[in-house]
């Protein structure tokens, strides 16, 4: 599986973005598909996820309600519609694809991801 992110960029407090990832694979609609971020000097975080089979999604409590992810299964696509952009929001944003059902891992978890796009700078000025 290849994962490819694009939509970063460069923009102002209370903008918004919308990240896209196109995934390799056939079974892509089996996947469940999820953001992480990291900003400079921090530990990489969840971002948000959204589950293969019914569309169930989650969200890290500084973007709940600001940013929304969802998928269009027949362009092996999942997108991050971010909002009201904050100057810590700004990281290097990064797809990722869990197919395997996530073996009992938590949604938060890195662990259960197995695959990983190459990542998309998001850079939001005051």
């Amino acid at each position: 599986v290849q994962l490819q992110a694009s939509g970063g960029g460069l923009v102002q407090a209370g903008d918004s973005l919308r990240l896209s990832c196109v995934a390799s694979g056939r079974t892509f609609r089996n996947y469940n598909m999820g953001w992480f971020r990291q900003a400079p000097g921090k530990e990489r975080e969840f971002v948000a996820a959204i589950r293969w089979s019914d569309a169930f999604t989650t969200y890290q409590d500084s973007v709940n309600g600001r940013f929304t992810v969802s998928r269009d299964n027949a362009k092996n696509t999942v997108y991050l519609q971010m909002n009201s952009l904050k100057p810590e929001d700004t990281a290097v944003y990064y797809c990722v694809a869990d197919v395997n059902g996530g073996r009992g891992s938590s949604w938060y978890a890195e662990r259960r991801y197995e695959y990983w796009g190459q990542g998309t700078q998001v850079t939001v000025s005051s």
